[in-house]
């Protein structure tokens, strides 16, 4: 049971690795190199989708770890899973107190109500996503190393 528990949490979070790295690295991106307003149009669209999903990944992936580092604790690597659990309760700190208020923000903004600095503002996410996507993606290697 426990050796399908680390499987499962393991794609679990590997896959949420996947499509914060695609936004960093793909999505926004794109979005940059379109025309006129539509990257930000994209960014808004962006912000509304992701931004109900991701937070219950988020949670899931933290508590599937959780579970797997108490269930686990007696077996070889329980250090990386917990390792891997703080990594990954700061990305969620991390999202709270800096990502999360820009996206609540640019996610309602359109071509007419958008302000002077979005720009910036979309930067700044870009920076503090970089980092997270960083954390997450340390986490998913130790989860991935501490596989029995």
């Amino acid at each position: 049971m426990l050796n399908a528990l680390e499987v499962f949490t393991t794609v679990v979070v590997g896959v949420m690795v996947g499509v914060e790295f695609s936004v960093a690295f793909v999505m926004n991106r794109i979005f940059n190199a379109l025309p006129d307003d539509s990257g930000q149009l994209g960014r808004a669209h962006g912000g509304r989708m992701l931004g109900a999903v991701m937070p219950v990944w988020y949670i899931t992936s933290l508590v599937l770890v959780a579970i797997w580092a108490v269930a686990g604790r007696q077996h070889h690597g329980a250090g990386l899973v917990v390792t891997a659990g703080v990594l990954l309760l700061i990305s969620v700190i991390m999202s709270i107190l800096l990502l999360v208020p820009i996206n609540n923000r640019g996610k309602t903004w359109t071509p007419e109500n958008r302000p002077a600095d979005w720009k910036q503002q979309m930067n700044r996410w870009d920076r503090f996503h970089y980092v997270r996507v960083a954390v997450i993606i340390a986490a998913f290697a130790l989860l991935a190393a501490g596989l029995s």
